[in-house]
């Protein structure tokens, strides 16, 4: 009975949605690229390409390699408790996700018709696919 319970709660706790299946708005993408302008372009560039090791790419297949598997509540821990570099943990929860939500479109991830919840909770239940399944 315990190996049932394990497989249970191990399959529970798999992320449910994919960022193929639109977990953001046109909206929310639009507020999130005007934050990252102000916020993110001047380390990683204003088309999110990187500025080598300290501020690598937030786009393409190097940046997607190496999220691929994991969850958008992943991606928004790290950026929440890491940027911007010379002043963590600035910008608010929403702030953060509205920029995720701009690094979601880039990487041509399609809008849908909620926006992307702000709670690391509800952000771990989306996986982040590189290619579409």
């Amino acid at each position: 009975m315990g190996a049932l319970r394990r497989a249970l709660r191990a399959e529970q706790e798999q992320p449910s949605r994919s960022v193929w299946e639109g977990v953001y708005t046109e909206e929310q993408a639009k507020r999130g690229a005007e934050l990252y302008a102000e916020a993110c372009s001047s380390c990683h560039g204003p088309l999110l390409t990187g500025g080598g090791e300290e501020a690598p790419a937030l786009s393409g297949p190097g940046f997607l390699a190496n999220w691929n598997g994991l969850t958008v509540g992943d991606l928004f821990e790290r950026v929440r408790l890491s940027m911007p570099p010379n002043k963590k943990g600035r910008l608010s929860r929403e702030k953060n996700v509205d920029i995720l939500t701009h690094v979601l479109r880039v990487n041509g991830f399609p809008p849908g018709k909620t926006e992307l919840p702000r709670e690391t909770e509800q952000l771990k239940q989306l996986r982040i696919e590189a290619t579409k399944p």
